[in-house]
Formats: C-alpha cells, sequence, structure tokens
C-alpha cells in the first residue's frame, strides 16, 4: 500500500460518511417540516421512505455502473447529485418537489458504501480488502454519529435550512474533489462477465436466499426504522427532552455498531452457526424495544443509553446476513447477490418508515395544535410496536432455514 491508494480511498470514504449525515437529517427535523409543509404522520413517513427506495433501487445498477465507468466518473457525480439534492430539498414549498430531492439523495448515497468497496478492491491488495471494509464502516459510522448530536446543535443554532445549505455545499464541493483527484488504477477492462439477467434469474429463483433477504427486512426496523428517523421524536416527545438529548442517546445505537461486527462475525464463527446468532440477535432486539416502549418513562439516562448501545451492536447482524448470502451462492455472483441482500435491507427503510407514519396517523386521538397533528405517547408506543413484532418474524425464518439448510 503506498501514499496513492490511501488518498483514492480517502475521498470516497468521505462521501461515504456524509451520506449518513443526510440519510439521518429529517429525524432531526421532523416537526419542523411537518410544520412548514403542513403534513401529517403519513405523509412524513413516505417521505422519510423514499431515501431508501432510492438507495435500494440503485444498488445493482450503481454496481454495474462503477464496473464500466469506473470509480473516478461513477462516485463524483453521484456526490455531487447527492448535494444538490440536498439544496432542492429547500428551494421549493411544493412538497413534491421536496419527495423527489429525498428519493434522490438516496438513489446518489447508493455510491457511498459500493464506492468505496469498489475503490478497496482496485487501490488495495486482496489481502487487506476485509480490514480495509471494516475500517471503512467505522469511519463511515462516524458520519452517523456526527449526524446526530453535533448537527442538532447546529440546527439549534443556525436552523435547519441552513445547515441543509451547507451540507449539500460540502457534497458538491467534495464531488468536484473527487473528479480531480481521484483516477482508475488502469484502463478499464471490457465486460467479459455472465450476464447481469442471467446473475438476477439464479438470484431470484433461490429460495432459501430470498427468505434471508425478506427475514433481513423484517430485522432492520431498530436502525433503519428508530435510529434513523423516529427515534429523536420519539424520545423528545415521551421523556419532554431537547431534540440534541434525544439524539444523544439515539446516537448509542451508531456507537454500539462500531463494535458489533467484528463481534457477531466471532460469535458465529465460535458456534459455527450463523443462522441461529442472527435469529438471537433479532430476539433480543424485540425484547429491547418491547422494555423501552413499556417503560421509558422509568428508565435513566444511563440505562437507556446502555440498550440503545446493545442495541447498535446486534444491529450489525446484517454481517452476518452477507456471509450467508456469499455462501449459497457461486463465486461469480457473490457480487450482486451482495448488492441485491443490501437492496432488499434499504427497502426496510421503506416499509418501516410508511408503515409507522400510517399506524401514527390510526391511532391518533384527534388533537390539534392550530392546523398541526399533535401525536400522544400512546399514538408514538402504538406505532413503533412493528418494530419488535416485525424483529421476532425475522429471527423465525431465521431459525426455520438453519433447520432447512447447511449451516454457514
Amino acid at each position: 500500500m503506498n501514499i496513492k491508494s490511501w488518498i483514492m480511498w480517502f475521498f470516497p470514504l468521505l462521501f461515504f460518511a456524509f451520506q449518513f449525515v443526510a440519510r439521518l437529517f429529517p429525524g432531526l427535523i421532523m416537526p419542523e417540516m411537518m410544520d412548514r409543509y403542513q403534513v401529517d404522520a403519513t405523509s412524513f413517513g413516505i417521505f422519510a421512505s423514499l431515501y431508501y427506495l432510492g438507495y435500494s433501487g440503485m444498488q445493482i445498477p450503481c454496481a454495474w455502473l462503477l464496473d464500466k465507468f469506473g470509480i473516478k466518473k461513477i462516485i463524483g457525480l453521484f456526490t455531487i447529485v447527492c448535494g444538490l439534492s440536498c439544496w432542492l430539498s429547500i428551494i421549493s414549498n411544493n412538497w413534491l418537489i421536496v419527495l423527489l430531492s429525498r428519493f434522490l439523495i438516496g438513489a446518489s448515497s447508493a455510491a457511498g458504501f459500493l464506492g468505496v468497496s469498489k475503490t478497496i478492491s482496485l487501490w488495495f491488495v486482496k489481502k487487506y480488502y476485509a480490514k480495509m471494509v471494516g475500517i471503512s464502516f467505522t469511519f463511515g459510522l462516524m458520519g452517523a454519529l456526527y449526524g446526530g448530536y453535533p448537527v442538532s446543535i447546529l440546527i439549534e443554532q443556525i436552523g435547519w435550512t441552513d445547515v441543509m445549505i451547507i451540507l449539500g455545499g460540502v457534497l458538491v464541493g467534495l464531488g468536484f474533489c473527487i473528479l480531480l483527484f481521484i483516477n482508475n488504477p488502469q484502463p478499464l477492462a471490457l465486460n467479459n462477465q455472465i450476464p447481469i439477467q442471467n446473475i438476477l434469474k439464479d438470484i431470484l429463483s433461490n429460495k432459501l436466499l430470498i427468505s434471508i433477504a425478506i427475514a433481513n427486512l423484517f430485522m432492520v426496523g431498530s436502525l433503519e426504522g428508530f435510529a434513523d428517523i423516529w427515534g429523536v421524536s420519539y424520545l423528545m416527545q415521551t421523556r419532554n427532552i431537547l431534540k440534541s438529548e434525544a439524539s444523544a442517546i439515539t446516537s448509542f445505537i451508531f456507537f454500539g455498531m462500531l463494535f458489533g461486527g467484528p463481534l457477531l462475525a466471532w460469535i458465529a464463527g465460535y458456534f459455527n452457526n450463523y443462522y441461529i446468532v442472527t435469529a438471537i440477535t433479532g430476539i433480543i432486539m424485540s425484547l429491547i424495544f418491547v422494555i423501552v416502549l413499556s417503560y421509558n418513562n422509568y428508565l435513566s439516562n444511563y440505562v437507556l443509553c446502555t440498550l440503545m448501545f446493545i442495541t447498535g451492536i446486534l444491529c450489525c447482524y446484517q454481517v452476518l446476513v452477507f456471509a450467508i448470502g456469499s455462501n449459497i451462492v457461486s463465486a461469480e455472483n457473490m457480487g450482486i447477490t451482495i448488492a441485491f441482500l443490501n437492496s432488499i435491507n434499504m427497502l426496510g427503510g421503506t416499509f418501516f418508515h410508511a408503515s409507522i407514519g400510517f399506524l401514527m396517523d390510526l391511532a391518533w386521538d384527534g388533537t390539534m395544535l392550530g392546523s398541526a397533528k399533535i401525536y400522544s405517547n400512546y399514538t408514538y408506543s402504538i406505532a413503533l410496536l412493528i418494530i419488535p413484532i416485525c424483529a421476532l418474524l425475522g429471527s423465525f425464518i431465521f431459525w426455520f432455514n438453519n433447520n432447512s439448510s447447511n449451516r454457514t
């Protein structure tokens, strides 16, 4: 490894980190957005979900584009689009334009992890690939950590629209830096791989892989449903605390994720059973959320932060899912298989945000403040129950698959 390799890796890594800030941003400004655009929880849930719909839909196309056109053009252009979409989200009072901007932020963010992964495969020798991906995840999650408490403080000081302007400017500037400084290590080779339609046909006909992908989607609510968007507003409402304090508590989920990947991989390897370990993570996550939703007012901040930290560790079950997936398909299908699993995983964000918003309006007691709906503690708790219920369902699927397949 030389200094040039580290520079090539550094700029895509910055985009991977900053796209986390854009991903989490709506969770910090839910009341402000609902008030500005006069929308209810269902509409806000749809808005939040469009990031994941765009991200999920672009996983496989982005992987193909990176192979065909290289890291320089694709990561650079996707980063610029992400920044421009941040600006688009605040320049119009048209709700449809705001929805479009959220979708584009998600679609362009697809080049975050995939771009870093591709850069590592091109600029680092193969034996360092896994280690560099692990380091990249750690630094990328720093974006999620800073996208919570520090950004919420900045929002309180200068306002959310100014923060979004700054974020968009940083991303546009970073995109141009990537176009200027990043290079492909060698001329792009002609694509002699198996046609993508053949690979997708093999993947979609694999019943075990499909069931694992669905189970993964069900179990992602703790991260993509709670930590990303609804957690901050839930804690502000039910604990009567400031936005900065609520975001600091939910940030412990991302803090736990810094340690969860290696820990869960070691545990699954020690017991030689990825299916059962994954199922147990879902059962424990479900139990934690039942405790939080039932006894929130009786839990100290210390206990709540501890539970969020444990939840973050458990959220890294996705590392085990990728390991399971890579072992039930052929080697030539592995790259697209990982993109497929990540795509279905991110669809979980679409499912949970839309469902939680719908359930909040369904359980709403009719309280209004002016023209805005007011949601009670009970409403939040009922809507968020979908997270532990689905986590338990996903666990059962993994447990069942352990008995009907070869162990990873």
